[in-house]
């Protein structure tokens, strides 16, 4: 593989999440993959096109209570019809989430380049208990899927070097996703289940690797925060901080190249908002510690593998947290 190449891989598509991957806040699906996978935050030399496909998975099952494991996550519901927040409204029992994503990153000068991200399959499925009073529950079971909100960010490279790259990146969160499907009763569902969020946010990050053996070892860090805003349901999500921090090392083995990687995630998000209030159940803080490997397939293509393990979880209120997270993908730079 040309360092040209391996440069493309391994940091023009480095931060898929931080600009370019849902982040869901709120009781239901209050998690979803956040780190960096190598090939996404770098700058595309002009004219190059590199293309990423990847398919996220975590399943959030722990009922807590701030940092502490609780017997039961009970949880608020939002009414959009009468314009209320519904405390202790259902109880939440397992939310599992599927995302497959295609990001596009395109090289316009030596020192920009642009990227989108098309979150074109955003699957849902959630499990509660709707309580109605002391000893009347029912079980409900939802599903939502469809396409999310696609993401254009503009990169920069502000400083680059031989051992040091420092990238920032402007974006916009576009409302494409569906954000008002029904549930099982007829009403609209809970925000954080639907593909979409139906609003605009802005998107800011920074991303910076040193070259401790250059194109072997290097290290890095990054954070991004999202400025949410809200919908015409009147429904704002918080705003979110994201920070990683890691190191890559690549090797040779059996005449194949490889590249492995441990970070540091960190994720935090206050409460939402609904009618100027907060929604009790949502945000919180979370930190993950990600192992990940790449193999170099050609000198163009790379399949990755991430498992997010989760280090510490501090919900607000009670909340369900993810016992784990996996991404695999495939990258190729044209």
């Amino acid at each position: 593989m040309t360092k040209s190449a391996y440069t493309a891989i391994n940091t023009i598509t480095a931060l898929w999440l931080v600009m370019g991957a849902p982040v869901a806040h709120a009781s239901c699906a209050a998690s979803t993959c956040f780190l960096v996978t190598g090939t996404q935050d770098g700058i595309a030399n002009p004219g190059q096109l590199i293309m990423d496909l990847s398919y996220r998975y975590i399943t959030a099952n722990q009922a807590q209570k701030g940092s502490s494991e609780t017997s039961e996550a009970l949880t608020a519901g939002v009414d959009f019809e009468s314009g209320e927040i519904e405390a202790d409204h259902h109880r939440e029992l397992r939310t599992t989430n599927e995302l497959a994503q295609l990001d596009i990153s395109y090289g316009v000068t030596p020192k920009f380049a642009l990227s989108v991200s098309i979150p074109f399959m955003n699957n849902r499925d959630h499990e509660h208990d709707i309580i109605h009073g002391p000893g009347d529950e029912d079980y409900a079971r939802e599903r939502t899927s469809g396409m999310g909100d696609i993401r254009l960010t503009g990169k920069y490279a502000a400083h680059t070097s031989i051992r040091h790259l420092l990238v920032a990146g402007l974006g916009v969160k576009a409302p494409t996703g569906e954000y008002k499907l029904r549930n099982s009763s007829g009403d609209i569902n809970e925000l954080t289940l639907m593909p979409g969020s139906g609003a605009w946010d802005g998107l800011i990050s920074m991303h910076y690797t040193y070259q401790i053996q250059p194109h072997k070892w290097d290290t890095f860090i990054s954070g991004a925060y999202q400025l949410a805003t809200a919908n015409d349901l009147e429904y704002k999500m918080g705003d979110t901080l994201l920070f990683n921090a890691g190191t890559n090392y690549r090797f040779t083995a059996h005449e194949k190249e490889f590249t492995t990687s441990l970070q540091i995630n960190l994720r935090q998000a206050p409460r939402d908002e609904f009618n100027d209030q907060d929604v009790p159940n949502t945000g919180g803080t979370w930190v993950y510690l990600t192992p990940g490997i790449t193999v170099h397939a050609t000198a163009n293509t790379a399949v990755y593998t991430h498992l997010q393990l989760p280090l510490y979880q501090a919900v607000n209120d009670t909340n369900l947290a993810p016992s784990y997270g996996l991404i695999v993908g495939l990258s190729h730079s044209f």
